[in-house]
C-alpha cells in the first residue's frame, strides 16, 4: 500500500498496488457479469485495460431522475445490457489471460472521457468536481499542494482540532499532509463520534455503504450493503491507524472552554482530564464536534418520578436487559426506526409514540450483506470497488433534490409539486400493501407532510411488520405526564412501562456546546448567535478569527448529497485559509459579515424553496426561530464551487501578526 502522508502521488489510506489474480473458469465469469452493476463494471475494466470501446456512446446509462428508487444498471435499455454484457465477459477473460493485477493511473484526459461515460456525460464543472472523487486520475485535488516547511518554515503555528469523528478525522489528515502541527481533544475513549456512541440495538447506515466513504479512504471490501454501526465505528479507527494519526490525539479529554488572546493572536483552550484542568494554546481551532452529538431529551412532567429506566438512544445502556420488559420507545425518526425492528422480539410489550410518520424509500437489501459479485469484482478487478462507490457519488450528488423543490403555485399542503405528489402517492401505495389488513392504520402511518420535508429513511418491510406484532402499539396521542410505573397521555390512557427509550434525535442548532467560545470582543459565541447560528459555508463566524466549523450551520442534507464530501471541502477550504494565513504572514483570518449576510441569503431562498422548509413542516432541520440553520439546500458542485472559489482578498479579513510574535 502506498503512504499518502509520505508524499506519494496516491492520495488513499486503503490504496492497493496489487489484487487477487482471477481463476475461475469461463462459466464463473458469466454468472459474475449477469449479477454485476453493468456502468460501473464497463468502466473499471476500460480503465484497467485502456480499451476505450468498452465503454461506447450508445451504451451510456441514461441516468433518468429518481424520484424514489433508482433505475437498475443506470437505466440502460434491454439491448444495451446485453451488449454490454457482451462486451464485460470478453474483457473480464483478458484480465484473467493477461494477469492484470494491477490498477493503471490515468492522465486527466483520458480520465475525463471514462467519467463522462459513467455519469451519462458530465458537465465540465462537474468533471472537475469527479477528479476530486477518483484516485485513478494523476494531479487529483484535495490533498494541499503546499507544505509547511517550504511556505512558512520559521513560524510557529499549531492547530487544535476538537473532536475525532468523521471530520476530526478529515482535518487530521489533511493537516498532517500539509505538515501544520495540530493536537485533537476526544472526550471519549476511542475515535469515531456518533459513530462510538451510538451502540443502540439495530444501529446501520441508511444511506448504501459504498457511498458513505472518504476520497482518502475508499475502502471496497464492505460486508453488509447498508454497514452496521460497528463496522463503520471500524472504519473509522482503521484509518487513524492506517494514516498514523493516532500519536496526535488526546482521549479522554474534553474541551470546556476556548478564548481569543487578541495580544498573542491565539485561542487559549481550557480541557479537562481526569477532573484536572488544563489552559493550552494554539493559532486556530477546528471545531469538528458535529451536528448529532447532544441528544435531545424532551422535558415532560413526571419524568423524575418514574420508577423505570429511562436512556436516550446515543446513550444507550447496555446493562438494561429489555427481556420480558414493557418498553415504550419516544419518537419515529431514524434511530427508532432501526431500534424497534431489533428488539420487538425481546419486550413483553412495546408502546411507540409518534409524533408524525416518516416517510420511507423502499430498500429490499437492506439488511443484505454485500451482493457476491460486487465482493468479488472488488477483490480480483483492480478498482472495481472504487468505480462502484464512484457511481454511487455521481448519483448522489443531486439525488432526489428535484422532488423536493416548491412549485410557487402549488396549493396542497401535503405537497409541493406535482413530482413531490407523484412521489407521494407511491410511498403511500407502499404502505397501502404493508398495511392491507389494517386499512384504519393509514390516516396515522401516513405522514401529513411532504415527502422530503424530513430525512426520508430506507425501508424493507420490517417497520410495518415489528409494529403489527400483538404486543406492539403506535400511540398518536400525545404524551402528557409520567407516572412512577408509566406515561399518560392526553387521551386519558395510562401506560404501563419498565423503560423508556428517547428516540428523539439531537439538539442539533446548538453547535459547539457546552463549550464556552469567548471572541475577541468579549462577547461568547452563543451570545452571538442568540439561537440563530450562522457560518459562512458552515465554517466561519464574523468576530471569531481563525475558528473553523466543520459541518456547522447549514452543512447537512435531506434528500441528496454525500456526507463525506461536504467534510472534505469544509476541511479542505480550512487548509488553505491557514495556507494563505502562513503565505501571507498574517495572524488571523475571518469571514467579512457582508460575505455572511450575502450567504445567508442565498441560503435561505434556497431553504425557501425546499420542502422542508415549508411552514407547515416541523423538524429540527429548523432552529427556535424557525429558521432552517442545519440543511444545505443546493448540489454537490455549488457548495464545491463556494469553498473552493473564495475571494481571501475581498470576503475576508486577514490581520497582521503582533509585532511581539513577529
Amino acid at each position: 500500500m502506498t503512504d499518502p502522508s509520505e508524499g506519494a502521488q496516491i492520495d488513499d489510506v486503503y490504496w492497493r498496488d496489487e489484487y487477487t489474480p482471477i481463476t475461475e473458469d469461463d462459466a464463473f465469469l458469466e454468472r459474475i457479469v449477469a449479477e454485476a452493476d453493468l456502468p460501473s463494471l464497463l468502466t473499471a475494466l476500460a480503465a484497467l485495460t485502456g480499451d476505450h470501446t468498452l465503454i461506447p456512446a450508445e451504451l451510456r446509462p441514461p441516468l433518468p431522475p429518481v424520484d424514489t428508487t433508482p433505475p437498475a444498471h443506470g437505466g440502460m435499455s434491454g439491448p444495451a445490457r446485453a451488449r454490454a454484457r457482451e462486451l464485460a465477459l470478453s474483457a473480464l477473460k483478458r484480465v484473467r489471460d493477461d494477469r492484470l493485477t494491477r490498477p493503471r493511473l490515468l492522465e486527466p484526459e483520458e480520465a475525463r472521457t471514462i467519467v463522462e461515460f459513467i455519469t451519462g456525460g458530465a458537465s465540465a464543472e462537474d468533471a472537475a468536481l469527479m477528479m476530486h472523487e477518483l484516485d485513478l486520475v494523476t494531479r487529483r485535488p484535495g490533498a494541499p499542494t503546499w507544505h509547511i516547511d517550504e511556505v512558512a518554515p520559521d513560524r510557529d503555528f499549531e492547530v487544535a482540532v476538537i473532536g475525532t469523528g468523521m471530520s476530526g478525522i478529515a482535518a487530521m489528515y489533511r493537516l498532517k499532509q500539509a505538515g501544520v502541527r495540530f493536537v485533537a481533544f476526544e472526550k471519549h475513549p476511542e475515535v469515531g463520534g456518533t459513530w462510538w456512541a451510538n451502540t443502540y440495538p439495530g444501529v446501520r447506515l441508511d444511506t448504501p455503504t459504498f457511498g458513505y466513504s472518504f476520497s482518502f479512504a475508499q475502502r471496497a471490501d464492505w460486508p453488509d450493503a447498508y454497514a452496521e454501526g460497528a463496522e463503520i465505528e471500524a472504519y473509522a479507527v482503521e484509518i487513524v491507524d492506517r494514516a498514523k494519526l493516532r500519536e496526535h490525539i488526546e482521549f479522554d479529554t474534553e474541551v470546556i472552554s476556548m478564548t481569543w488572546d487578541e495580544a498573542s493572536a491565539t485561542w487559549e483552550v481550557v480541557v479537562r482530564r481526569a477532573g484536572v484542568e488544563q489552559c493550552r494554546r494554539f493559532h486556530a481551532v477546528i471545531a469538528a464536534t458535529g451536528q448529532l452529538e447532544k441528544p435531545n431529551i424532551p422535558q415532560i412532567p413526571g419524568q423524575d418520578d418514574f420508577g423505570g429506566v429511562q436512556m436516550h438512544s446515543a446513550r444507550w445502556d447496555h446493562d438494561v436487559d429489555l427481556t420480558g420488559k414493557r418498553v415504550a420507545v419516544v419518537g419515529t425518526g431514524a434511530s427508532a426506526y432501526q431500534i424497534v425492528p431489533s428488539i420487538i422480539d425481546r419486550v413483553a410489550h412495546l408502546d411507540v409514540f409518534q409524533r408524525s410518520g416518516p416517510w420511507t424509500v423502499p430498500a429490499p437489501n437492506y439488511h443484505d450483506p454485500t451482493p457476491p459479485a460486487l465482493a468479488w469484482l472488488s477483490e480480483h478487478v483492480p478498482y472495481y470497488g472504487q468505480w462502484f462507490r464512484f457511481q454511487a457519488f455521481w448519483g448522489a450528488r443531486t439525488g432526489r433534490l428535484h422532488t423536493v423543490k416548491v412549485d410557487p403555485e402549488w396549493d396542497r399542503t401535503d405537497s409541493v409539486s406535482a413530482t413531490n405528489l407523484r412521489v407521494r402517492e407511491t410511498l403511500t401505495a407502499i404502505m397501502r400493501e404493508q398495511w392491507a389488513d389494517r386499512p384504519d392504520m393509514l390516516d396515522v402511518v401516513v405522514p401529513a407532510y411532504p415527502p422530503g420535508g424530513k430525512r426520508m429513511l430506507r425501508d424493507n418491510g420490517v417497520w410495518a411488520h415489528a409494529l403489527h406484532r400483538e404486543h406492539a402499539q403506535l400511540v398518536t396521542s400525545p404524551i402528557e405526564r409520567f407516572t412512577s410505573d408509566g406515561i399518560v397521555t392526553a387521551d386519558g390512557e395510562h401506560h404501563p412501562v419498565d423503560v423508556v427509550i428517547y428516540a428523539t434525535g439531537f439538539r442539533a442548532s446548538d453547535y459547539l456546546d457546552p463549550i464556552v467560545v469567548t471572541g475577541p470582543s468579549g462577547q461568547t459565541l452563543k451570545e452571538h448567535w442568540n439561537g440563530d447560528a450562522t457560518a459562512w459555508a458552515g465554517i466561519s463566524v464574523p468576530g471569531f478569527p481563525n475558528l473553523f466549523l466543520i459541518q456547522g450551520p447549514n452543512t447537512n442534507y435531506v434528500v441528496h448529497g454525500q456526507f463525506h464530501f461536504m467534510i472534505e471541502c469544509g476541511v479542505e477550504f480550512t487548509v488553505e485559509a491557514i495556507h494563505q494565513m502562513l503565505r501571507r504572514g498574517a495572524a488571523s483570518l475571518e469571514v467579512g459579515q457582508e460575505t455572511l449576510d450575502r450567504f445567508l441569503a442565498w441560503i435561505d431562498q434556497g431553504n425557501a424553496e425546499r420542502a422542508w422548509g415549508q411552514p407547515q413542516v416541523r423538524t429540527w432541520y429548523k432552529n427556535s426561530r424557525g429558521r432552517v440553520s442545519q440543511v444545505w439546500p443546493y448540489s454537490h458542485l455549488e457548495y464545491w464551487e463556494l469553498t473552493r472559489g473564495a475571494d481571501f482578498d475581498a470576503d475576508f479579513t486577514l490581520r497582521p501578526r503582533p509585532e511581539a510574535s513577529s
